[in-house]
């Protein structure tokens, strides 16, 4: 990881900006599950992951109870990190198919994955404050990851943060043209990353069968094909 984004990390990883994640994560890590109960839970705000030349740039919603709460690193230890990893691995962008902890050996190549939210949130429910007090570190991997040339955002939720962000920096004059579908391509200008949006693959959408492994693939096919 280049220096700049290990800085951003520690940033990310001290951070006491949102009181009300900050104590539920607190509160899951002593509690834990009864699965895990031998781990010592990471409980505190989860950095992005990955390689600092990538080309793609995958985003979440944020990091699970259980999951990156639990290991420290995003999308990892949980099932919705095992559908996504897999999808990375048989694209050709991960070392492994599988991500346990943070030191299971896993390493991204041409891509780098995060969260529009670092903290896990209640119920999966950032606030809007919460949402906007985190939005500077996604600002600046978007800033710092300068080779990116395709975001993928995974769900409705990470796909209208990254528009938000885009409108702010007056990059698009409206949402009105971007709208969110599974697998769909968003051209934003010429330039700059091209946007493909996706279906998240939390446990409700893979288990009935909205999202399915196949379906999840195809977008990283296409994520590499842009890429390149």
């Amino acid at each position: 990881m280049s220096d700049a984004l290990k800085v951003l990390a520690q940033e990310v990883i001290a951070c006491e900006r949102c009181p009300r994640l900050r104590a539920y994560c607190r509160r899951v890590a002593e509690v834990k599950r009864r699965a895990f109960r031998d781990w010592d839970y990471w409980g505190k705000p989860v950095p992005g992951f990955g390689d600092p030349k990538a080309r793609l740039l995958v985003i979440g919603l944020a990091p699970a109870a259980h999951g990156g709460n639990r290991t420290g690193r995003i999308f990892t230890g949980d099932r919705s990190g095992d559908f996504l990893y897999r999808a990375l691995y048989e694209a050709g962008f991960a070392s492994q198919p599988e991500s346990r902890s943070r030191d299971d050996g896993l390493t991204l190549s041409g891509a780098y994955v995060t969260a529009v939210v670092r903290c896990a949130p209640p119920e999966n429910k950032p606030a809007r404050q919460e949402f906007l007090n985190c939005r500077s570190y996604l600002e600046a991997e978007l800033d710092l990851l300068k080779n990116v040339r395709v975001v993928v955002a995974l769900g409705r939720i990470a796909f209208d943060n990254y528009i938000s962000i885009l409108r702010k920096r007056a990059v698009i004059k409206s949402r009105a043209a971007f709208v969110f579908g599974h697998d769909r391509e968003h051209r934003i200008a010429p330039g700059l990353p091209v946007l493909v949006s996706s279906y998240h693959p939390s446990q409700q959408n893979t288990s009935t069968g909205k999202l399915t492994a196949k379906m999840l693939r195809q977008v990283f096919e296409r994520a590499r094909r842009l890429a390149a």
